[in-house]
């Protein structure tokens, strides 16, 4: 099975993408290529609305079967809205990690061009991918 990278879609080295919203919040979720890393996933720790974070800073959780993981904010920014249904849901993200698996949305006015485009992103990705055991099959990228 092979990971899907939206082309839409910025994205950054751990893992994260990010959607612009009509509104000028970002929805933030982790990759299908994290997603297939971590496997089943059966807890999500999501932040706090109103909190204020810095690009980079671990402000979620999530945790598999088989490790725990950070989840980082791509920029600054307050949190304006978390998915709740990730509390009782966690395998969201499995299922759909660009729709209804999405972690949370931040209110920033840093630009989105600093990011990772998809090609970037899937060439980082592939690297990974050579260095594992090759359990993850190469991502491919959507356009």
């Amino acid at each position: 099975m092979s990971s899907i990278i939206p082309a839409e879609l910025r994205y950054t080295e751990s893992h994260e993408w990010v959607r612009a919203n009509d509104d000028g919040a970002i929805t933030v979720g982790i990759t299908d290529h994290a997603q297939h890393l971590l496997g089943d996933l059966v807890f999500v720790e999501i932040p706090e609305v109103g909190r204020a974070v810095a690009a980079a800073e671990s402000c979620a959780v999530v945790e598999s079967v088989k490790a725990a993981s950070d989840v980082y904010s791509p920029l600054d920014g307050v949190i304006v809205e978390v998915n709740e249904a990730l509390a009782d849901n966690p395998e969201l993200i499995n299922e759909d990690p660009y729709g209804e698996g999405w972690i949370f949305r931040l209110k920033t006015v840093a630009a989105l061009d600093g990011l990772l485009d998809a090609r970037a992103y899937e060439a980082i990705a592939v690297a990974e991918d050579e260095d594992d055991d090759g359990s993850l099959a190469n991502p491919k990228l959507v356009e």
